[in-house]
């Protein structure tokens, strides 16, 4: 699988810092990402020329006629690169349009058409220490740090497979 990778060390250390976490302490850190800056994220996801929005939609409406058990499982199997249908769905997707898919299951979060985030979750001071870097960060920076982030998930989809 290939995907493009800031060359800048700041964005490097952020998203090793972000890959070195345990799975469900990433995706909570993403969900606080989005909730603090989901609004500043929302113009810039959509709009890109590599965007897909379509193809996005269209894996967001297999992941929400999932259980919530199973959505929590793969959004599991997208950080761990496990080889599955959906997740080599995922996988052929351009950066940006893996970002928007990623946007599309915090929204689905925030109405519960995907698993919520339990309401007393706290982030670990580790995940809260870099939540608070990325703060820090200007936004483009913040979307280069994003994508670097989402790009390598998935599978490699197979030869000849049809997606």
């Amino acid at each position: 699988m290939t995907f493009t990778q800031s060359n800048d060390p700041n964005i490097r250390e952020h998203v090793q810092a972000f890959q070195n976490l345990p799975v469900d302490e990433q995706l909570a850190l993403f969900w606080f990402i989005y909730k603090e800056m989901g609004d500043s994220i929302t113009p810039a996801a959509p709009g890109a020329s590599t965007v897909s929005p379509e193809v996005a939609e269209g894996l967001f409406n297999q992941v929400k006629e999932l259980s919530h058990e199973e959505q929590l499982q793969l959004q599991r199997d997208l950080i761990n690169k496990a080889d599955n249908q959906l997740a080599r769905e995922y996988g052929s997707f351009s950066d940006t349009t893996k970002l928007l898919f990623w946007y599309r299951l915090a929204q689905g979060m925030e109405n519960a058409t995907i698993i919520p985030m339990p309401a007393n979750y706290e982030l670990s001071s580790q995940a809260q220490e870099l939540f608070n870097k990325i703060k820090q960060l200007d936004f483009g920076q913040q979307i280069t740090l994003f994508r670097d982030y989402v790009s390598p998930m998935g599978a490699q989809p197979k030869a000849g497979a049809e997606i």
